[in-house]
């Protein structure tokens, strides 16, 4: 995995530098503050989509799932914090691995 989308929170702090350690060499993120954030896309090269279930509102959530579902995207609902991330992290690790 080398690209991430994340969805929600208006900014990441140092979950992005996190994210760099862990591998990602491009971070997109959409705070979803934006009523037209739901007609965006998942860009084609987007290996995973992680949405801050916090700092999102529903609509947009159920959207971006629906996409990342037609485009066969692996999409994980996460909190807005490092304890929450890293663990769903680890799983998808492991999961490349076998």
């Amino acid at each position: 995995m080398s690209s991430l989308l994340v969805v929600g929170a208006d900014h990441l702090g140092n979950i992005t530098d996190k994210l760099v350690n862990s591998g990602f060499k491009e971070i997109i993120h959409l705070d979803g503050r934006k009523v037209n954030m739901v007609k965006r896309g998942i860009p084609e090269h987007i290996d995973l989509v992680l949405v801050m279930t916090d700092y999102v509102n529903h609509n947009l959530a159920k959207v971006i799932k629906q996409k990342a579902k037609s485009q066969e995207k692996p999409i994980y609902f996460v909190k807005r914090s490092w304890s929450s991330i890293h663990p769903v992290l680890q799983k998808i690790g492991k999961k490349q691995a076998n």
